[in-house]
This record gives structure tokens, sequence and C-alpha cells, in this order.
């Protein structure tokens, strides 16, 4: 290939045009979006342009919920397009289905010309053939049965009523071009048979749709999976046939496979492929790009961590690693925790409200109290967690009302026994007339009561019973904090039943001190009972 107004690769003198075209038939997954990442970041990185086509020509797969599903994941990703639907452009339209007509007259084009002839053999005649050849040792593709039939034959057939696909003459000889990731590659096209443009019912199929689109969209480079490898020789054959010169045909990238921990190929048999999966677990868009790119690229000197606006500054498809890359989760959890980490405790907040709301903890929207609580509390747990779910178990006691707070039960055989019940004592009487109701307060409190009043550690005065009381597991934020935000009333409460468990009774699964301390607040209380200031309505 050469170059052309000095971008590497083929561009046109417009400059680098490149496109992601998936078919939607469910959720995007870990490999689509692998390849949009890289067009995407192909496209800013030359100033070119980013653009989304539809390939839904197969109607039966490809629903308007899943169209609507993908963009609305890509924008999610923050991989907005040039041109494409709900933006449009000078190419359009933009999604095949509405692009039929167009690739018609391209048919009776090639059907005119020569470069495609109709073919009306039925599919048990196929199989019957390519059965045989197997047998003799032969190839097994398509046999050219139909390439040069007589007026009578094709007379016979139509008789007969059968409905011809169309087919393209593929030529002799083979075709070499150079790969952006594997170099230059070559098919004899003895190993590449005459292949179906359209079904018999006159649907484009995709080798014709994807070459005409790429023409007349006038991509430039064509970045896409290891898997549609075997499918550039057909297309190239399809620009040849349009008259396309061979200078202005887009240039191929094809990426490396992503495989699962098992090495096979990414599958929902060796683990979960969705992006929208990842994203109801909690997983940030930023980290999501940052880990997926590094399936096959890196920028260089040992880095792992990046934006997609530093992606997009340094990325190069020369620097695509041609070798299967590994989909790790644990990985992904890793790069997930560091982006958490990085964010404003604003923006941070604002990301683990829909999963407390989507555990029914905070209203949608949220009130006032709910806000003020989950700010206050979101930097207890920011440097805790792996992903935005974990906010659900971590701040959970703080907004559940007392009915429904629980203790898990391992954690309370393990912890609330006999032995706790003069430390969930100690701690309730050190806390019942407190003032100020503060954090500094509240830890001072509970060292003179539990490490100087009853020689406790404070691993084993602050880890195990009293955090199993405050929060229901022995795994939470900070506990001096927590009890601040949770408030006098409600924290007296879970001292008294968690008292009666360790005692030996049954956990009477309510408020058992009296008063109402369901709904009392924590932060910034005074010496009321009420605690007052943040908490749940």
């Amino acid at each position: 290939m050469t170059e052309h107004g000095g971008v590497p690769g083929g561009a046109a003198p417009g400059g680098v045009r490149v496109r992601f075209a998936p078919s939607p038939s469910g959720d995007l997954h870990v490999g689509n979006v692998r390849t949009a990442i890289y067009d995407w970041a192909f496209a800013r990185s030359t100033g070119g342009r980013f653009v989304l086509r539809i390939e839904d020509t197969d109607q039966t797969r490809v629903r308007p919920e899943y169209i609507s599903s993908a963009q609305e994941t890509l924008r999610w990703l923050g991989l907005e397009w040039d041109e494409g639907p709900g933006v449009g452009g000078p190419f359009g339209p933009y999604l095949q289905s509405e692009r039929l007509g167009i690739y018609s007259e391209w048919v009776e084009r090639f059907l005119k010309d020569g470069s495609a002839y109709h073919c009306y053999c039925s599919q048990e005649e196929l199989a019957e053939r390519r059965e045989a050849a197997r047998r003799a040792g032969g190839p097994s593709g398509y046999d050219g049965h139909c390439r040069d039939l007589t007026p009578d034959q094709v007379a016979a057939y139509q008789a007969e009523g059968r409905q011809p696909v169309v087919r393209f003459r593929m030529p002799p000889g083979s075709t070499t071009f150079t790969d952006l990731v594997r170099g230059e590659i070559t098919f004899d096209h003895a190993h590449v048979p005459d292949f179906t443009l359209t079904r018999a019912d006159g649907a484009p199929l995709y080798t014709l749709a994807v070459a005409v689109d790429d023409v007349l969209m006038r991509i430039t480079h064509v970045v896409r999976g290891e898997d549609l490898l075997s499918s550039t020789p057909r297309q190239i054959a399809v620009y040849r046939a349009m008259g396309v010169p061979e200078p202005q045909f887009p240039v191929f990238a094809h990426l490396p496979y992503v495989l699962g921990k098992d090495g096979q190929r990414l599958s929902k048999r060796n683990g979960v492929v969705s992006v929208n999966w990842y994203r109801s677990q909690g997983f940030l868009p930023e980290a999501i790009c940052n880990y997926l790119a590094l399936l096959g690229w890196s920028p260089g000197e040992n880095r792992e961590s990046f934006t997609m606006a530093e992606m997009a500054a340094e990325f190069d498809l020369a620097r695509v690693n041609k070798n299967p890359a590994q989909f790790d989760v644990r990985k992904l959890e890793a790069i997930n925790g560091d982006k958490i980490r990085a964010l404003a405790p604003a923006d941070f907040a604002a990301r683990i409200t829909p999963f407390l709301a989507g555990a029914g903890l905070v209203a949608t929207p949220s009130t006032t109290a709910d806000a003020e609580l989950v700010a206050a509390s979101a930097p207890l747990i920011q440097e805790r967690i792996a992903t935005l779910a974990d906010a659900v178990t971590m701040l959970g006691f703080l907004f559940v009302d007392e009915a429904e707070f629980s203790i898990d039960p391992q954690d309370a055989a393990r912890v609330l026994t006999p032995d706790a019940e003069p430390v969930l004592a100690a701690a309730e009487e050190a806390l019942a007339g407190l003032t100020p109701w503060s954090w500094e307060a509240i830890k001072s409190a509970l060292e003179t009561a539990l490490v100087a009043g009853l020689g406790l550690k404070p691993r084993a005065a602050f880890g195990g019973a009293l955090r199993v009381a405050v929060t229901g597991r022995r795994v939470g934020p900070p506990l001096f904090e927590s009890i601040e935000l949770l408030g006098r009333d409600r924290t007296l409460s879970r001292l008294a039943r968690a008292r009666i468990i360790a005692a030996g009774g049954d956990d009477p699964g309510s408020n058992p001190a009296g008063g109402d301390g369901a709904q009392s607040g924590g932060a910034g209380g005074g010496g009321n009972a009420g605690g007052g200031g943040v908490g749940p309505a």
C-alpha cells in the first residue's frame, strides 16, 4: 500500500476515516468494544473521523433494542462517533437496512459486467458435492457448478421454480495486501471459492454490504478482529469489481484474539463477555477502556494506567501486538480500583448512588438526607472497594431501616459469643452519654472503656464483636467514623441487640432498646439522644 496525504497507511487526501461496524444481536461484548476503542483512538490520534455503522441486514438477529443498547454502551464508554446514527454525516444512511437499494444496484452492475452470476444450487446439492470433494481429498468450497450455465440450463432451473442466489466470480490468481498489524499477507484464490453476495430473496450478505459501504463511505482503514481476516480477499475482489483503484483501497489492521483463562477464544462458556454485565457490577467506563486497550497495545514504558485522552494522543496501530491477549478479570478489578481511588470525592459519591438506589437503600431521586449521608460516608470506602457495587455491602448498614438491619450469621457465630457480652456492655455504657458525638470523641471513649478498662488489644476491641454489632459484618469502613454517621440511638440499639445474641438469646431482629432509633442520623450530632445531623430519610 502507498501513502496519501502524508498519513501513513493509505489515508485518502481527506484524512483518516475509520469505522466501527457492529451487528448487534445482544449486548456488545469485550471483543467488540476492544475493536471500537482502537478504532476511536486511531481516529483521534490522526485527527480523522470515527464512523459508526450498524450492520443490521439480518433482521432475525439484529433488533432495534440491541441497536439502541449498543449506541448507549458506546456513549457510556465515552466513544462518541463523528458520523453515524443520531449524528448523521455526508455518507449516510448509516444503518445497512436503510441501504438495501444501494446494494441492489451494485449487484445488478456485477451481474451485467460478469463479475457475478446466478447460482441455482440447492443446499442439499451443495452439501452432497462438498462431501464428495472431501472424500476425494479436494477443496470443500463451492465448485463453480453454476459459473457458466447455458440458457437452456437456466431455463430448466427456472422451470423448477428455483430462486437463485448471486455469487461473485472470484478471479484466478492471488491477493496480497499489507496488514498494519500482521505485515504482508497473500491469499491464493484456489482457496477462496466463489462466494455468495445475496440470498435467494435478494437480501445482501456481509461480504457485499461491508465492501460497498467501506468504499462509498470512503473508509481509509478497516480495524477489526482477526476472525475476519479470511474475508479480506473477498472484499478486495469486490473493491476491484467496483472500479476502485488499488491505491484507494482501505488499509486493513486485524486485531489479535481475546482469549479466556483457558486459552480459548473468549465466550460465554469461559467467562462473562458482555460489557453491560461489567457495568452492572460497578466497573467504571474508564477502567474498562483502559484495560481492554491493554489487550494488544501498550503506551510503552510499562505504563498500565492512562486516560482515553492520553491513549488518543499516543495510539499507533503499528504498536498493536499480533499475539492473542488473555482477558483477566482480576487485572480489570485492580485497574478499576485504581480508577475509583482517583475519582474526586463528589464524583465517587455520585457514581455509587445508583447502586445504592438499585439496592433500595436510597430513594430515586435521592432525598437531601440521602445525598448528605452518601457524601459523608463515601470517603470512608473509596480506598477500600474494587467496584462501585461493593458500596452496597460496605455502606448498607447506614441506610437500612433498623427493622431490616441484619447481622451476617457466620460473623455472628464467630464473634458474638458469651465472651463478647462484657465488651458490648462496656461500649454501650461508654457511648450512652457521650458528647460531642464525633468520631474523635467516640474513639477516645471506646479506647478508654475497652483497651484501658478491659485490657483488650485494639484489634480485639474494635475488629470483632463491636464492629459486627454496629455494621453487621466483620469487614467494613472505619469503625469510629461509621458509628458517628450511624448516630447514637441506632448505635445503642444495635449494641443492645448484639448483647442479647452474645448471651445466647435469639436475634430480636428489631430495636430492643426502645425509642425511635431507626431513622436517627449521625454526623455532627451533639449530646442529644437523637444524634441529629446526617442520616437516611
